[in-house]
């Protein structure tokens, strides 16, 4: 039953999943869960911002969890461990944002409070007025005598994520109109022109009655000259929260990571995927699936313990050099030497809230000439058909850039999701979304490898 706004539930596990959702569907905004940790009604400072862009707060309390779909809705996820929350906050903020339109065209917006250990619900609160807001306050976990308890709130905000985390206490960086166009539209392949440097300005002219200031010591940067006696130096304050995020399209397919400073430290590749409704009667109607595929060493096992899906990546680098990362035959790859490229796990059920995941080493960006990301359906399933499965990029540094499959409707057993190109000045990411179908006896990855002109030999392989 949902709560009435203004009511509120006691909180009786020690650690809970707060699940946002909403009914997803071509033209629905998309929507994203924060959390903000507060002391006295404000953060601490901006670390107690928990979103897509920063996902796990210091004290490892909360966690942004991510986006999984189910069917025609879709989820945002935080887990908060109530009994890690540190003693002097008070509350837990859950908040929700919409990206690219306002709630009033988001349909069955909700909130819900799950015992993390049992997946039993707690509570839950079902948005019903909302109209020109773009971000809501919709819930807060809060500690009264020593336990914590879940209010549905329902406050609205028309100013956005920035302007709700603003009113708490978070200095977020102002994002300029140009940059905003630059995400949203396809990179330039062309190398581009140096830019003009500007022109040093001119130095001030002394006035007569002030002392010229003293030369520098050869050789010692301004930053580390030591301030004035009885002065203590200013510590540097730290850079404003970053909320820019770009979701890709089919009018906006591409985004240069270049241009948004996204090319080094560690990219995670997420993959959250599930049967949906489509998918369950699949499963039911069709019973033991037998995928044999071809890999890079031997032939797939059938399965028949539910819905798996296979994330893997293609890669050729600068050297030439060429192969695959997947799960077959442990194949999971090395980020510390080539290809640059780790498969973390198999998730082989959907269940797995963090989905499957690799990860790109873009400190060796250089050596990197093109990576095909791509999935395919090892058991519990013949096609995509009735799948729904949303992709995420995270770079270490920059943007997160995401996007949702589209509905498949061929006979397809394996997706290129995403192409990521070194075009010699800039790191690229395409949008692919592409279902291929194989021809019979031809394997989902020989399928996607001859789409793509990569060129392997391929030999029998087994998980």
């Amino acid at each position: 039953m949902s709560m009435l706004k203004g009511s509120n539930v006691p909180v009786p596990a020690p650690a809970v999943r707060v699940e946002l959702g909403w009914q997803a569907a071509p033209g629905i905004p998309d929507v994203d869960a924060s959390a903000l940790l507060l002391v006295s009604g404000k953060v601490r400072d901006d670390t107690d911002f928990v979103f897509y862009n920063q996902a796990v707060h210091a004290s490892g309390a909360v966690r942004h969890e991510g986006k999984r779909p189910a069917g025609g809705a879709m989820t945002d996820s935080l887990a908060v461990d109530l009994a890690a929350v540190e003693g002097g906050v008070e509350k837990v903020v859950l908040a929700a944002s919409c990206d690219g339109g306002t709630f009033g065209t988001v349909p069955g917006l909700y909130i819900r409070v799950l015992d993390a250990a049992s997946g039993s619900e707690i509570a839950r609160f079902d948005s019903q007025d909302a109209a020109a807001e773009t971000a809501f306050v919709l819930g807060e976990l809060y500690r009264r005598q020593g336990a914590w308890k879940f209010r549905a709130v329902g406050q609205g905000y028309d100013t956005g994520l920035a302007g709700l985390a603003t009113d708490f206490g978070i200095s977020v960086e102002e994002e300029p109109a140009a940059d905003r166009a630059l995400a949203a539209a396809p990179p330039s392949t062309a190398p581009s022109a140096p830019p003009f440097a500007p022109a040093p300005p001119a130095p001030p002219m002394a006035s007569p009655h002030t002392a010229p200031a003293p030369p520098l010591p050869t050789g010692q940067p301004a930053a580390s000259i030591p301030p004035p006696p009885g002065q203590q130096a200013a510590p540097p304050s730290a850079p404003p929260v970053r909320l820019t995020k770009v979701t890709l399209t089919k009018d906006a397919p591409a985004v240069s990571l270049t241009k948004q400073g996204g090319t080094s430290g560690a990219m995670r590749v997420n993959l959250n995927w599930s049967g949906g409704k489509g998918g369950k009667s699949l499963g039911k109607k069709l019973g033991r699936k037998a995928m044999e595929a071809m890999g890079a060493r031997g032939a797939l096992l059938p399965r028949s313990d539910g819905l798996d899906l296979d994330l893997c990546a293609l890669y050729e680098l600068s050297d030439g050099s060429a192969g695959v990362v997947h799960p077959i035959g442990n194949n999971f790859g090395s980020l510390q030497a080539p290809p640059f490229i780790q498969l973390d796990g198999d998730d082989r059920t959907g269940a797995v809230q963090a989905g499957e995941n690799l990860t790109i080493n873009l400190d060796h960006q250089a050596r990197i000439k093109r990576i095909l990301i791509f999935v395919t359906v090892y058991a519990g399933a013949r096609s995509f058909e009735g799948l729904d499965a949303t992709v995420t990029l995270q770079p270490q540094h920059g943007a997160p850039v995401d996007f949702a499959l589209d509905a498949c409707t061929v006979p397809s057993n394996v997706c290129a999701l995403a192409l990521i190109t070194h075009t010699g000045s800039e790191l690229v990411v395409q949008r692919e979304s592409r279902f291929l179908v194989p021809p019979p006896g031809i394997s989902p990855q020989r399928t996607v490898d001859q789409a793509y002109g990569w060129g392997l030999d391929w030999s029998p392989a087994r998980k």
